[in-house]
């Protein structure tokens, strides 16, 4: 049983990593089966592993068709960055009244290792790792409201970075992201609180822009 539930887990990291980083598309398949002929195991971690990923909101289950990564319109998607623009511009807020001096400098640290990776994704992608190890993660966790954190970093928290990825590989936006999230942090570090509201709505409302430019391209839209 240990095992499966190690096997499940990993799957299930490899996936959601997957499915955030675009490799696994919107609308893709998952089939156990072929889960089971890439990993080993049985389809038992293989069906936890996607049940994971459906409570997660990355994966649904779809009638006679079966398990596929998550496909949302383009009015769900601005549903969402309506209620995302607002939460967390006042994180940002409260995050530049809240946020320990500590966590502002660590906070800076993770900014030059995003740049790092940028320039190892050769200025072509800008991904963040989960948690701790990303920006927006991070500043819904500063400002030290746990109400706000449950909204933001609950249910919906996986979704939004699968489509805050898509507008991270579209021309020069990795660069101007990061350059956007130090100006948010330079506001934070001076308890600008106005300031910070205002570049994080600017920040979260130009990534919208972005996704909807990429799925019109796409005919998605």
């Amino acid at each position: 049983m240990a095992d499966n539930a190690t096997l499940a887990e990993k799957v299930f990291t490899e996936l959601t990593t997957a499915i955030v980083r675009g490799e696994l598309k919107p609308g893709d398949r998952l089939s156990e089966q072929q889960l089971v002929e890439r990993y080993g195991g049985s389809r038992a971690p293989m069906r936890e592993a996607i049940q994971k990923l459906e409570a997660r909101h990355l994966v649904v289950r779809i009638p006679h068709a079966g398990a596929r990564v998550v496909s949302l319109s383009l009015a769900e998607l601005r549903d969402i960055y309506e209620i995302r623009v607002e939460l967390e511009s006042m994180a940002c807020r409260l995050a530049a009244q809240r946020m320990p001096d500590d966590e502002i400098a660590e906070l800076q640290a993770l900014l030059k290792q995003h740049e790092q990776n940028i320039q190892e994704e050769q200025g072509l992608a800008y991904y963040q790792k989960a948690g701790d190890l990303d920006f927006h993660y991070r500043i819904v966790k500063g400002s030290c409201n746990a109400r706000l954190h449950q909204m933001l970093c609950g249910e919906l928290y996986h979704l939004v970075r699968m489509y805050r990825y898509q507008t991270s590989t579209s021309n020069k936006r990795p660069q101007q992201a990061l350059i956007e999230h130090q100006r948010i942090v330079e506001a934070i570090s001076a308890r600008d609180a106005e300031l910070a509201e205002l570049l994080m709505r600017r920040h979260i409302q130009t990534s919208l822009i972005n996704l909807e430019h990429r799925l019109e391209q796409e005919g998605q839209a």
